[in-house]
Order: C-alpha cells, then structure tokens, then sequence
C-alpha cells in the first residue's frame, strides 16, 4: 500500500519532470522566430542602404559623365571668335567661348534670354538644327539692343551646341545707309525745287529788270548750295572707301590750319568774326595733306556760322608727346547736351534755320570725322548753350626715326 502512493508520486513527479521539457520546446521556438526576424530586417536594411549607395555613386558618375564636353569640341568653342556654349540636357551650360560672356547671353551657368531656351528646346524635340535672327538685351539687366544670328544644332545625343553671331553694327550700318539715301533725296528736293521755281519766276519777270537780278542772284545761291552739296556728298563717299589714305605723307600743321584759315577768310570779315590762330610750331603728322585742310577748314566755317556777331573763332595747335591736337574754339550759340552726340551726324543741324540762311549741308563736321578717322585720330567737342564750342581733332605723332649713322664694326687684324 505504501509503495503504490510513492510510486504515484514518482510517476507524477516523473510526470512533472517531462511536462516542464516538452513545454521549454515550443517556447524558444517562438522567441527564436521575432529574433530572427529582427536580425533579417537589420541585415536587409544593410543590403538596402548598399545598394541604394551604390545607386547614387551611379547617378553621380552619370551626372559627371554627362557634364563632360565631347572630345575636341572644347578646343573648337575656345578658338571661335563668335559667341558659342554648349548646353546639357538639363539646359546647363558646361562650356562657353568669351563672346557669349561679352554679349551677356549667360549668367550663372544659365541661358539669360527665354528666346535662346525656346529655340533650344525646339531644336531638342525635333533634332533638326536651326538658324534664326534674334533681337535680345544685352545682358540680364542691360537695355541696349542686339541683333543675333543664332544657329542652334543638336551634338551628339545629350548636348546641345548654340553659336551666336553678332550682327549689330551690320544692321546699324544697314540703317544709316537707309536714312543717308532719305536724308539726301530731302535735301536735294529743297533746292532743286529752289531752282525750278526761280527759273519760272524769272521767266515771268522778263520784263522787270530789278526782278530778274534779284531772282537771278537766289538763282546763283541755290545753285552754289546745290553744288556745295554735290561735292561734299562726293567728299564723303571718296572718305568712306578703305583706300582713302593710300599715299601718306608727313604734313605741317601750321601750313593746313593757315590754309584752313585763308579759305575761311572772306566769309569771316563779312560775319565780323576774328580769325586767331597760335599754338605749337613746326609740328608734323602723318596723313593726306588736302584731307587735313579740309576737315580743319570745315570746322571753321562751322565755328564762323554759329558766331555772333562781333566776336572771334581762335584755332590752336597744342604737342605732347605721342598726339597733337588742332582746337577750334567760338564765341557762339553752343549746343545744347541732349544733341553733343548727334552733330556728327549727316545732315544734323543744331538750328536749322541759322543753316539754311547760311547755305550749310550738315555734312561739314560728318566729313571732319571720316577724315579723321581716316589718319587714326579722333574728333571731340565740348560746348555750353550760349558760351560756345571747342572742336577738337586729335591726331598721333608720327614715329621718329633715328637720324644717327650705325656705329663702324672694328676691323679684326688676323
């Protein structure tokens, strides 16, 4: 009796025993499971982040790859003188020549002007290569106007190569040649139609001796200031051609302005004007000695037409060391500032009424630039309403060369 229970209790002891085992078992098996999974998220999330850097090095390569100039190329933009960049096909500029920056067409490695993207982004989608002729500012922030010749082309499959032509000063030019032909048919008409009227007029005055002299005297007037303009628009032509300056020569420059001076002399007693030169003797320069006669005899008359009387008109001559300078300066009316940077053109008149009295063409000072330009100088003016002008033509010196004989080589005894 007694062995059964304590056999009963061994068993259920035993039977203890294997309950506590058999349930130890399943219990690391689930704390295994969330452990394990953990441990394969981290090292998932390792291999993610590996492969999402190496991703990235990728674009970076790509993105450096990318931004590389085609072989060649570079040197080629380098040595153009007209405005070229190359563009990526993020509209990035990675390569420009000097005249793109001259003309302000980038800034900050960006296209300055939605035209240029708009063209270039045309070009992109079709593939074809494009030339247009645009009108853009200077620069992001500048308001002066240029006139360009774009060529837009596709270069290689990822870039785009856009190359500017600057053609402002043509279409200036184009203008001003324009505006020369309207201004001298203008002209002419005035006296033309002068003449045809005067002719007329005498012929209905023929039996009126005193009215046939005066109309033939505005006859001889309107026929000079015809001539006058004939000649000088020949002036003006024979100064625009590239050989005007074929033969120089050195000139004097006390002879041009005493011979300016004596072709201005009538005309300045009878306006009551005083011709005083002074200055710098014995100065030479180099050029075209009837040109330089010319341009200072212009600027004289000029100072004699806008002169009240009494007063004089004084022409100096001043030296330094590489220019000489030839001043006419007047006692006159002046000009006012807003028209200082016109009278150099053709036919501008500061009073038009005071020009047409005296016969003048509003050639005279166009003419005195040309010729100076011509021997490599320039023309300046300064002037104040109502205290007058000074002209100045500013011309370099000529090279001097060295009158000492070279030196004797030694005799060598042998």
């Amino acid at each position: 009796m007694n062995s059964t229970p304590s056999e009963g209790t061994r068993a259920a002891g035993g039977a203890g025993v294997g309950l506590t085992v058999s349930t130890l078992i399943p219990m690391e098996s689930a704390l295994l499971v969330p452990l394990s999974l953990l441990l394969g998220a981290i090292l998932g999330g390792g291999a993610v982040a590996i492969v999402i850097a190496a991703a990235r090095r990728g674009q970076r390569a790509a993105q450096v790859a990318t931004s590389t100039v085609p072989d060649g190329v570079g040197q080629v933009i380098d040595a153009l003188e007209s405005a070229a960049l190359v563009l990526d096909a993020s509209n990035t500029v990675i390569k420009t020549s000097p005249g793109a920056h001259a003309l302000g067409l980038v800034w900050h490695r960006a296209l300055v002007h939605a035209r240029l993207i708009e063209v270039v982004d045309r070009v992109r989608r079709s593939g074809e290569a494009v030339t247009e002729d645009l009108e853009l500012t200077r620069g992001p922030l500048g308001d002066a106007q240029l006139r360009l010749s774009v060529r837009v082309a596709p270069l290689g499959t990822r870039f785009m190569l856009l190359i500017a032509d600057d053609r402002t000063e043509a279409h200036r030019l184009e203008a001003v040649r324009r505006d020369f032909v309207a201004n001298i048919s203008h002209e002419l008409k005035t006296p033309i139609g002068a003449v045809g009227l005067l002719a007329e007029a005498l012929e209905h005055a023929s039996d009126d001796p005193e009215q046939v002299r005066k109309f033939a005297d505005r006859l001889q007037i309107e026929s000079a200031r015809l001539a006058a303009m004939t000649q000088e628009i020949i002036e003006l032509s024979r100064l625009q051609a590239s050989n005007a300056l074929a033969d120089p020569a050195e000139v004097d420059v006390e002879s041009v302005v005493s011979a300016a001076i004596d072709k201005n002399r009538v005309a300045a007693e009878a306006a009551g004007i005083q011709l005083v030169a002074g200055g710098a003797k014995k100065v030479k320069v180099l050029g075209d000695e009837a040109m330089l006669v010319t341009a200072v005899h212009n600027l004289i008359a000029n100072a004699i037409q806008y002169s009240t009387k009494p007063s004089r008109v004084g022409i100096g001559v001043i030296r330094t060391d590489d220019i000489v300078e030839i001043a006419v300066t007047d006692q006159g009316v002046g000009i006012p500032d807003d028209e200082l940077d016109r009278v150099f053109e053709r036919f501008f008149r500061v009073d038009q009424a005071r020009s047409r009295a005296t016969g003048g063409t509003g050639l005279g000072l166009s003419i005195v630039k040309h010729i100076v330009q011509n021997h490599g100088g320039d023309v300046r003016v300064w002037s104040q309403a109502g205290h007058g002008s000074t002209f100045t033509i500013r011309l370099p010196r000529p090279v001097e060369q060295s009158t000492e004989p070279a030196p004797k080589k030694k005799k060598v005894r042998a």
